[in-house]
């Protein structure tokens, strides 16, 4: 145990650190709950960004294999080399519940049009166009789950975080101030009860002193 000085004075001192120390802990525990619904609201949604992800990549593997089968892996490559582009995604943050957490989001939409991929409407079959439509969709769809994937690490990381200080202060900081509160009580306690006993025996000799005629 840490070395304590058993006054009065640090008997308050520590009677203090606990209400503050439980204080933060009630805190901490009120900011672990609020992030744990957020969370929870958040990992729905990335539940859900996931299933239409892996729905996106097979419709779009789907939409390619026709195409290949059909059109050919030349006319498919040929197209896929003219529509290359780039993707622009903004980054920015924002704050939950005080916590600084990074956004994504897409600065201009991956998915274009027909007009505007770069190989001639008139020169490509229908299935090669859906296949560029649903590819371009992965992309759109990827930007949001990135976004929302970021923010859920971001809060579980928190919440760890969290959690161990709550746990630091219930288990280790608040025990220990109690300990160290048992041990100065206990000994202010034998110090009282030793000057008693020494008070008593002084009135004891001086009572007998009284007693004694022509005593001084």
């Amino acid at each position: 145990m840490e070395e304590v000085r058993p006054t009065r004075s640090e008997l308050l001192e520590r009677r203090s650190q606990i209400q503050l120390a439980e204080q933060g802990m009630d805190l901490l525990k009120q900011k672990r709950d609020a992030l744990l619904i957020e969370f929870m609201s958040v990992m729905d949604e990335t539940l859900r960004l996931s299933t239409t992800l892996q729905r996106a990549v097979s419709d779009a593997q789907y939409s390619l294999a026709v195409a290949k089968s059909v059109d050919g892996n030349v006319s498919v490559r040929s197209v896929a080399m003219a529509t290359k582009g780039d993707v622009v995604v903004d980054m920015t943050g924002t704050k939950i519940m005080g916590v600084s957490v990074p956004v994504v989001t897409k600065g201009e939409s991956p998915v274009r049009s027909s007009f505007t991929r770069g190989y001639s409407i008139t020169g490509v079959s229908s299935r090669i166009d859906e296949t560029a439509d649903r590819f371009e969709r992965i992309l759109d769809v990827i930007i949001a789950y990135a976004d929302i994937e970021t923010r859920l690490k971001r809060l579980g990381e928190e919440i760890q975080k969290t959690n161990r200080r709550v746990n630091a202060l219930e288990q280790i900081t608040v025990p220990a101030l109690r300990e160290q509160v048992a041990y100065i009580r206990m000994t202010l306690d034998e110090r009282a009860r030793e000057d008693l006993f020494r008070l008593k025996k002084v009135k004891k000799k001086i009572e007998s002193r009284k007693s004694v005629p022509g005593a001084a």
